[in-house]
């Protein structure tokens, strides 16, 4: 399964779910992000031409992160550019989710394995701007 969350018609993350599954490549993401995220289900004896990639010159705006779950339970908060809070999810083992825009947050349900991929290179302090989470009262766990 693949679920957009959106807010005001922007994709604030795409989550794919470990039970989605296909045959073939399928990308989630449009040409123009600076992450890319795409799901492959080949057969056995399928051969990937062997490449290099070209430099191209790429000018990136925006952090985009890709979360795999390794293990665990955790809940992502989402928040809007104004840092306003509008829902929330659960991950589980197997889920990837590409956070594209807006804020996040996130709550260990269970102690977690979680790999994260990024740009780079980090820019420290001035790459984030942290702000009070949500409280356990107002959450909308969908």
């Amino acid at each position: 399964m693949i679920e957009n969350i959106t807010h005001a018609g922007r994709v604030l993350a795409i989550l794919v779910r470990t039970s989605y599954n296909v045959q073939g490549i399928k990308f989630f993401t449009p040409d123009d992000y600076s992450q890319q995220l795409a799901y492959m289900n080949r057969p056995q004896g399928y051969i990937i031409q062997p490449h290099v990639h070209n430099s191209v010159p790429r000018q990136v705006q925006f952090t985009k992160e890709v979360l795999f779950i390794r293990s665990g339970k955790v809940r992502v908060d989402f928040y809007d550019e104004e840092q306003n809070y509008l829902e929330s999810r659960i991950l589980h083992p197997g889920d990837v989710i590409l956070l594209a825009f807006g804020g996040h947050g996130f709550e260990m349900l269970e102690a977690s394995e979680i790999i994260e991929v990024k740009q780079g290179p980090y820019a420290g302090d001035a790459d984030k701007t942290r702000f009070e989470p949500i409280s356990d009262q107002k959450l909308i766990l969908k």
